[in-house]
């Protein structure tokens, strides 16, 4: 009686299934070295990266450029030879405050968007907080003995305030609003390093600063992200 010959099944290369006879030996001798070779095999996962994942690595790299290239060369000046008084600046939005703008400020993007204004000057601790991430001072600049403005000290800064004090940083040249968002915050986070603050409780010292003021409103809390402070004698 005759054995039916042992079929080795294949699929080659373009999907075709394909029965090879083999004798025995030989079939259990195929079977072994297939099975050994798929052992030895690693599976690797392959990552793709999408066209959108791609497009918002590039504009988070460009924002980032933007905000190198610009800070210390066009922001910081703009803000040092534009800086009003706050004391000044507290008469001029008293009596009108778009007048104020229109003279002194910068209009952020957008309807009912905030007045900006670069702002210097000089207070005494009233408080501070210096252990969180969010460290801010409370200034008393006009002598009352009672704080009437925040000093922003960072590294974590809310606020777009020294976009918008700037009109170099034009809305229409980015792509949308998520950019214009992130520009924002690539400058909060460049001010922050730039701040040198003596170690230990500020309260009671007098500090010279200059910085970012938004208001959309004359009765607006005074909140200041600064780019400069200094402890005066």
């Amino acid at each position: 009686m005759t054995k039916a010959p042992v079929l080795l099944r294949l699929r080659n290369g373009i999907g075709h299934l394909l029965d090879i006879p083999m004798r025995p030996m030989h079939a259990t001798a195929g079977l072994l070295l297939i099975m050994l070779s798929l052992s030895a095999c690693k599976i690797v996962k392959t990552e793709t990266v999408t066209t959108e994942e791609g497009q918002a690595t590039a504009g988070l790299d460009k924002i980032a450029q933007l905000a190198e290239d610009s800070f210390a060369a066009k922001l910081l000046p703009l803000i040092d030879t534009t800086a009003l008084d706050i004391a000044a600046l507290r008469s001029a939005i008293a009596a009108d405050l778009d007048g104020a703008g229109a003279k002194h400020g910068n209009r952020g993007a957008g309807q009912g968007a905030a007045w900006t204004f670069a702002v210097k000057g000089e207070g005494v601790v009233v408080s501070a907080n210096l252990t969180s991430r969010a460290r801010k001072a409370e200034l008393d600049t006009d002598g009352d003995g009672s704080a009437d403005l925040t000093l922003l000290l960072g590294p974590v800064i809310a606020g777009t305030a020294l976009r918008d004090v700037a009109p170099f940083y034009d809305f229409g040249s980015f792509k949308d609003q998520i950019e214009f968002a992130q520009l924002a915050r690539a400058l909060n986070d460049k001010a922050s390093p730039a701040l040198v603050l003596p170690e230990g409780d500020l309260t009671g010292k007098r500090l010279s600063f200059k910085g970012a003021l938004a208001l959309k409103s004359a009765k607006d809390a005074f909140v200041v992200t600064a780019v400069n402070v200094a402890v005066l004698p």
